[in-house]
């Protein structure tokens, strides 16, 4: 089996005016992230290991900050393009396991639905998409919660196309 594994991380600072989306899903909560596009962390750090796993850089090379056309944009419809890239040379995804890190909100609640949120975009099955979310014990910019934080691991398979 052709296998390939591609690791990715983002932050994004918390600020106010701003809604928090995660996995493409808003969440209730007073601060928000900053950033170019809707700063979903999570759903970013999920296209950087997707990108990694096949050695075609990161998001940032695809939809840059400079580029007035991604501003505000929806990270889920960045997810799908960067989706496309990945299928059109050959490959699927396998699975993915995430960890976001953020002292508030608590993101318990809302995990499932982050999940089948990506699940649904990548056209995955819900138990190949895996978030966990964690603390940063109140230490660094994420434990004085001044950001979110997020890891993803991504496993491609060549496609039986």
């Amino acid at each position: 089996m052709n296998i390939r594994i591609g690791n990715g991380y983002d932050i994004h600072r918390l600020v106010v005016d701003r809604p928090l989306i995660l996995g493409g899903v808003e969440i209730p909560h007073e601060l928000g992230l900053l950033g170019h596009s809707d700063a979903d962390v999570l759903t970013h750090a999920i296209m950087d290991a997707m990108l990694g796993a096949l050695s075609l850089g990161d998001i940032g090379h695809y939809f840059p900050p400079t580029d007035s056309q991604w501003a505000g944009a929806d990270s889920l419809i960045l997810l799908s393009h960067v989706d496309q890239l990945v299928r059109e040379r050959g490959w699927r995804i396998s699975n993915i396991d995430s960890v976001v890190i953020a002292e508030q909100p608590k993101l318990k609640p809302h995990i499932q639905t982050m999940r089948a949120r990506l699940a649904s975009i990548l056209e995955l099955e819900l138990d190949t998409v895996s978030i966990k979310a964690t603390t940063n014990e109140k230490l660094g910019p994420i434990g004085r919660e001044e950001g979110i934080g997020v890891y993803a691991v991504v496993l491609l398979m060549a496609s039986s196309n």
